[in-house]
């Protein structure tokens, strides 16, 4: 079987593109990568159209080398990489809702995005008129006897995002779910086109509001590639302190919210105040609790100044003090222990096939971090870990979280001590030529990608944002088969996967 490398060389390279290649490949070609991703020697890290083109994004396993293949479809069809790898299959139905391209073979082409309420079909392709058949959405069949079904949401208790979830259940065992999403889609792809830089990492930063950090700096990375940017050294700095500062919240929030839907309140309510402690600090250091709109193309909008860092410096120290006991409080309770140890397994087969990333692959022993895997600046002159474990349960998914709240706090200690100085936002040089760039940011859920076409004008006129989450909500239809449906949410919650960012 061909790599990568044989790939790209088959095709036509696009100029103007970086950091990886992009190349125009024929339909042989973009079968065999196709082989490849079924052979696990690649993996897919996204899917994505324009109106007579599809993408996609592979990495070898092998050499961690990423390239882009493009398949020209004039004809609005090409052969689905679906019906051979299902990792892809909602990613073209995505495709097929968006720009009308049809997958060629694909065995699931009921809508995804396109719930039947846009004013016309295919929005991002306008010369394709005809519209899908908006009929009842059809639920996949589960045979056997005794079997009921339960329907959850898309409306949930809370402040949660919409989801719907459909269990089949023999008693209280979960036999199968099935998701419908889509509900939170927001057009963020066709509001990118035709916008300025700065508008559209405005919008960039609005994909998914708990990473809004990561997915400013992939957006203001791929801008950066696209036009050969030099970003001033501590802006670089201060993105990743960010960055840092946005896992640690996160990671936080999420192993109280496990705890709490264990029936173990206290600890919910202790890592919540830490992640409180975190947002107030950052709000201090850089004038917003979640740090939105804080990361632009070109450096960053606001330094933290002396009070800033001591606000760091003392977050840090405080954690570090309380995380040990808080560890020991989970690992020594018994009735947590009994809910999280064995529930909701994710096999690690499964979590390499999917590229599953973040702590969802790292406890399914996928030791992909893209911090390590394609190592941008500073982490490439940071000393961190990643950790991985194999079990692949609810309180593995807890333990990489503990473990990379250790490393953050690490990571924010070597930053805070190497902070170099200077200016904030680079130069932009004048260019007059189309050019592309794409970019991978490593996430608190996972590897999240951006790709990104700018005119001449300097406008965008093509942006594709891909989430963690396309690869992990599948994933959490396999994790809870055979769980009582009373799990779910806690496997939910171990997985917390995002609406928002899948839904664009």
């Amino acid at each position: 079987m061909s790599g990568l490398a044989d790939l790209v060389a088959e095709g036509m390279l696009v100029p103007y593109h970086a950091p990886w290649p992009r190349c125009t490949v024929q339909s042989s070609t973009w079968q065999r990568a196709i082989a490849g991703l079924v052979s696990v020697k690649m993996t897919l890290l996204g899917l994505w159209g324009e109106t007579e083109c599809v993408h996609m994004a592979v990495i070898e396993a092998a050499t961690n080398t990423v390239a882009i293949l493009s398949l020209p479809c004039p004809d609005g069809v090409y052969p689905s990489v679906g019906q051979a790898h299902p990792p892809a299959i909602r990613l073209e139905r995505a495709i097929l809702d968006l720009f009308g391209l049809v997958p060629v073979g694909l065995p699931d082409q009921r809508p995804w995005l396109d719930h039947g309420c846009w004013p016309e079909s295919f929005p991002l392709n306008p010369p394709r008129t005809a519209r899908r058949d908006s009929e009842l959405y059809t639920f996949l069949p589960v045979e056997g006897g005794g079997l009921h079904q339960i329907a959850v949401g898309p409306v949930h208790a809370g402040i949660i995002e919409p989801g719907h979830f459909r269990f089949t259940a023999n008693g209280e065992a979960v036999v199968r779910l099935e998701e419908r999403l889509g509900y939170a889609h927001k057009g963020i792809e066709s509001l990118m086109a035709g916008a300025d830089l700065a508008g559209a990492a405005k919008l960039a930063g609005r994909v998914s509001g708990d990473s809004t950090v990561a997915y400013g700096w992939a957006f203001a990375m791929a801008a950066e590639s696209a036009l050969q940017l030099e970003i001033p050294a501590r802006a670089i700095w201060l993105r990743a302190l960010m960055a840092e500062l946005e896992r640690l919240a996160n990671h936080l929030g999420d192993i109280g919210a496990i705890c709490n839907d264990a029936a173990f309140p206290l600890l919910h309510a202790h890592f919540g105040a830490l992640r409180e402690r975190v947002l107030r600090a950052a709000v201090t250091a850089f004038g917003h609790r979640l740090m939105r709109d804080c990361i632009v193309p070109g450096g960053v909008s606001i330094d933290p100044g002396p009070d800033g860092v001591e606000a760091i410096t003392a977050l840090i120290a405080s954690i570090g003090e309380q995380l040990p006991r808080l560890v020991e409080t989970y690992d020594n309770t018994a009735s947590l222990q009994d809910r999280t140890v064995s529930t909701g397994v994710l096999k690690p087969a499964l979590a390499t096939q999917y590229g599953a990333g973040g702590y969802i692959g790292r406890a399914s022993g996928r030791s992909f971090d893209t911090r390590r895997t394609q190592p941008y600046a500073p982490y490439d002159q940071l000393a961190f870990e990643v950790p991985v474990l194999s079990e692949g349960d609810v309180d593995a998914r807890v333990w990489i979280r503990i473990r990379e709240v250790e490393q953050s706090l690490s990571l924010v200690k070597q930053m805070l001590s190497a902070l170099p100085g200077g200016a904030l936002v680079g130069s932009f040089a004048d260019r007059t030529e189309p050019c592309e760039g794409a970019a991978l940011v490593e996430g608190f859920r996972g590897d999240i990608l951006v790709w990104l076409r700018l005119g001449g004008d300097g406008k965008v006129e093509r942006c594709h944002l891909r989430d963690p989450s396309w690869f992990q909500w599948p994933l959490l239809e396999a994790a809870i088969e055979n769980n009582i449906v009373a799990d779910f949410p806690l496997c939910n919650k171990s997985f917390n996967c995002s609406y928002s960012g899948h839904d664009l």
